[in-house]
């Protein structure tokens, strides 16, 4: 069974375990270095100051994923818009987790003065358009080769939606 709460500080270690996965291994994040627990500990003190929602995904007391929202841009007039992020164990992606996790932020962020969310998506990346599409995010852009890494041109799309 999987419950989804807010992120506590003894999370770092293994929210840090499950980023740097994606660092080493994938376009999914554009960092080059995996990050140390005390790094994941100050970008979730960041968060919460900012009192935004950063939820993590467990079962039996594991890890299984989190997500959360962050500022979208720095300008004022930006301030009623915040950029999703989600990452999942790799083990426990496709069966429904990111899913539930992401949906729980969303409500998350339904309750907050915010009105528009934006998903960045490394391309291509099928089940993370899926997962943004499935719950009613749309495309509204394409930046063609705007990462590079692996020695290899990245495109990002932009998922957004409004609540």
């Amino acid at each position: 069974m999987v419950s989804v709460r807010a992120v506590a500080a003894q999370d770092a270690a293994a929210l840090a375990r499950i980023y740097n996965h994606y660092v080493a291994n994938t376009f999914v994040t554009f960092e080059t270095e995996e990050i140390s627990a005390a790094d994941m500990a100050a970008r979730i003190d960041e968060i919460e100051k900012l009192e935004l929602p950063w939820l993590v995904a467990e079962s039996s007391g594991d890890v299984l994923g989190f997500a959360y929202a962050s500022k979208w841009k720095g300008r004022c007039a930006y301030r009623y818009s915040v950029e999703s992020t989600i990452y999942l164990d790799p083990d426990r992606t496709g069966n429904g987790t990111g899913t539930e996790l992401y949906a729980s932020l969303l409500d998350a962020i339904r309750t907050t003065s915010m009105h528009a969310v934006i998903g960045g998506i490394s391309l291509p990346n099928d089940a993370s358009v899926a997962l943004h599409e499935k719950l009613g995010f749309r495309k509204v852009g394409h930046f063609d080769e705007v990462g590079y890494k692996f020695d290899q041109w990245v495109d990002v799309g932009y998922w957004q939606v409004t609540l």
